[in-house]
C-alpha cells in the first residue's frame, strides 16, 4: 500500500510538473477568430489569458466587467488608437469557470473584414497578447483539467461532422462518455496494483492473506475479458468517423458509371456506351441515411484486355475492392432473361470478376437495367429478396435500394445514439492492443508460474505498463508528438 501511495504522489508530482512547464510555455494572452473565416452576420473573436481583464476596460471603458456569461451591448474601441471600431456584444467568463480555465472574453462584431483586421490589430498592442495557434484554447481547457484527451478528439470530431451519426458519436465522446469507460478501468487496474502491494509490504505481520491475489487475478481476468470485447467491435466507430469505403464494382457496361451519378445526383463519372470507359477510381462523398459513405466507382472487371490503360484500371479496381468495407455489385438484369438458376448465374458471375467469397457477406447485388427486362423477369427478379432491382435510366427501385443501403450501413457502423461507445480512432486501439498483452501477461504469469517461485514485484509491472497504456489515451500520460498533432487538426480559435 505505501509503495501505491508513493507511486500515486510521484505520478501526481510527473503530472503538476508537465502542467507548470505547459503554463510557462503558454503565459501570454491568445485571441483568435472562433467563427468562421470570410465576410458573415456576426464574427466571434475569444480572448484567453491574464490580460482578459484589462483588454475589456481598455477596448470597451468600462469601469468593472460585466456579469459572467451574460451579454452586454457595448461600444469597441481599438485599444492604441481608442477609435470605435464596431458596436457589438460583449461575455465574460472569469477564470476558472471558462473553457480555458483562465479569464475569458468574446467580443461578437460584426463579420466584414475590415472589422476583423481592426480587431486583431488592437488586441495585438496590448502587452505579451499574440495570435492563438491552431487548437491553442482547446490545449489550455486540457492542461486546466476541463477535458481529457478523448474528450478533445471528440470535440475536433464534432466539428468536422459531416452526417448525422457522426455527430452522435462524436457528440458522446465529447461529453465524456468514452473518457469514463477508460477511467473506470484505469481505478480497477490501479486498485489491483495496490492490493498486491498492500500483500507484499503486509502479508506476513498484518491481516492480509493469499485470498488478496485470488482475487485481483479475477478482476483482472474481467478486464481482460471487457478490453477484448471493446476491440472486437469490427472497427464500427472508426469506420463511422471516416467513411464507410463503398466500392461499385461489376462487368463493364452494366451501369457502374450511371449508379454512382445517380446515388450522388450528379455527373460523376462519365457515361457512354462504350465498354471500359472508367479507368481509374472515381471516389464521391455522399451521406446516406446520416451515414458517411466513400462511393467509388470502379473500372469494368474482366478477365481479357488488351488495352495497356485498362488493365491499370483493373488492377486498381481490385486493391480497392479488397480493402473496401461494402461492396455494390452490379448485374445486367438484360442479360439473366432467359436464366433458369439466378442464385446459380450471379455465383458464376461473381466468380468470373475475381470477387473473393470472402466478400460477399459485404456485398449488396444490384439488378440493374430492370426496364429492359419482359413483366415476367421483373416479377420473379422482384420476388427474390436477395437482390436490389433497380433502373438507372428510370430511377425505379431507388427508394427500396436506399433503404437497403441504410440498413447495411447501421450493421457496419451500429448506432451510435443507443450503443456503448466504441473506439473511433487508430490511436486509441493500438494502446488498448498494448493494454491487453500487459494484462494477459500479468494473468499467464500467476497460471504458469508456481506459488512459491513468484516475483510479485516484477509482476506488478504489467499492471503499471497497462495503466500507462490507458493514460496514454486519456491523456494521463502524454507526450509533446501527440498533443501536437492532435491540436493541430483545430482551427486557430478552438
Amino acid at each position: 500500500m505505501l509503495r501505491a501511495q508513493l507511486c500515486s504522489v510521484l505520478l501526481t508530482k510527473q503530472l503538476c510538473d508537465v502542467a507548470m512547464k505547459q503554463a510557462c510555455r503558454s503565459n501570454s494572452t491568445i485571441f483568435g477568430l472562433s467563427s468562421g473565416f470570410g465576410k458573415c452576420g456576426v464574427a466571434v473573436i475569444r480572448v484567453s489569458g491574464s490580460a482578459s481583464k484589462a483588454i475589456v476596460h481598455k477596448k470597451t471603458r468600462l469601469k468593472k466587467c460585466p456579469e459572467p456569461r451574460r451579454a452586454l451591448l457595448t461600444k469597441i474601441f481599438h485599444g492604441h488608437t481608442n477609435e470605435m471600431i464596431d458596436r457589438g456584444l460583449l461575455l465574460w467568463f472569469p477564470g476558472p469557470h471558462s473553457f480555458t480555465g483562465e479569464d475569458t472574453v468574446e467580443f461578437h462584431v460584426h463579420g466584414g473584414s475590415a472589422i476583423v483586421s481592426a480587431m486583431y490589430d488592437s488586441l495585438a498592442t496590448f502587452p505579451d497578447t499574440r495570435v492563438a495557434e491552431p487548437g491553442e484554447f482547446t490545449k489550455r481547457a486540457f492542461f486546466a483539467g476541463k477535458m481529457d484527451l478523448t474528450e478533445v478528439e471528440g470535440l475536433a470530431d464534432l466539428i468536422h461532422a459531416e452526417t448525422e451519426a457522426q455527430r452522435k458519436q462524436a457528440l458522446r465522446q465529447a461529453n465524456g462518455q468514452l473518457s469514463c469507460f477508460y477511467n473506470d478501468m484505469r481505478t480497477r487496474l490501479v486498485n489491483a496494483i495496490a492490493s498486491i502491494e498492500a500483500y507484499i509490504d503486509f502479508s506476513e505481520d498484518q491481516d492480509v492473506d493469499d485470498e488478496v491475489l485470488n482475487v485481483t487475478v479475477q478482476r483482472i481476468e474481467a478486464v481482460i475479458e471487457e478490453l477484448k470485447g471493446h476491440l472486437n467491435d469490427n472497427r464500427r466507430g472508426e469506420r463511422l468517423r471516416n467513411g464507410v469505403r463503398t466500392a461499385i464494382v461489376g462487368a463493364p457496361n452494366v451501369g457502374k458509371s450511371s449508379l454512382i451519378n445517380l446515388l450522388s445526383q450528379r455527373n460523376v463519372s462519365i457515361v457512354t456506351s462504350i465498354a471500359g470507359t472508367t479507368r481509374d477510381i472515381v471516389e464521391s462523398h455522399y451521406d446516406i441515411g446520416g451515414y458517411p459513405v466513400i462511393l467509388a466507382d470502379t473500372a469494368g472487371l474482366r478477365a481479357n484486355t488488351d488495352d495497356v490503360v485498362e488493365c491499370e484500371g483493373i488492377a486498381r479496381a481490385r486493391t480497392y475492392v479488397d480493402c473496401a468495407d461494402l461492396l455494390l455489385l452490379v448485374v445486367d438484369a438484360s442479360r439473366i432473361d432467359r436464366v433458369n438458376r439466378l442464385d446459380a448465374f450471379i455465383e458464376e458471375y461473381t466468380q468470373s470478376l475475381g470477387i473473393d467469397k470472402r466478400m460477399i457477406s459485404h456485398t449488396l447485388i444490384i439488378l440493374n437495367k430492370c426496364d429492359l427486362v419482359d413483366n415476367d423477369t421483373l416479377d420473379r427478379l422482384k420476388n427474390n429478396s436477395t437482390f436490389s432491382c433497380l433502373s438507372c435510366e428510370s430511377k425505379a427501385g431507388l427508394v427500396e435500394l436506399m433503404e437497403r443501403i441504410k440498413t447495411r450501413l447501421e450493421q457496419l457502423c451500429g448506432n451510435p445514439a443507443v450503443e456503448s461507445p466504441t473506439i473511433s480512432q487508430e490511436r486509441h486501439r493500438s494502446h488498448l492492443k498494448q493494454c491487453l498483452t500487459y494484462l494477459e501477461r500479468f494473468r499467464d504469469y500467476f497460471k504458469e508460474t508456481a506459488e512459491t517461485d513468484r516475483d510479485l514485484a516484477i509482476v506488478t509491472h504489467h499492471l503499471r505498463n497497462a495503466v500507462r497504456c490507458i493514460g496514454k489515451i486519456t491523456g494521463t500520460v502524454e507526450t509533446e508528438e501527440i498533443l501536437d498533432v492532435i491540436f493541430s487538426t483545430f482551427c486557430i480559435g478552438k
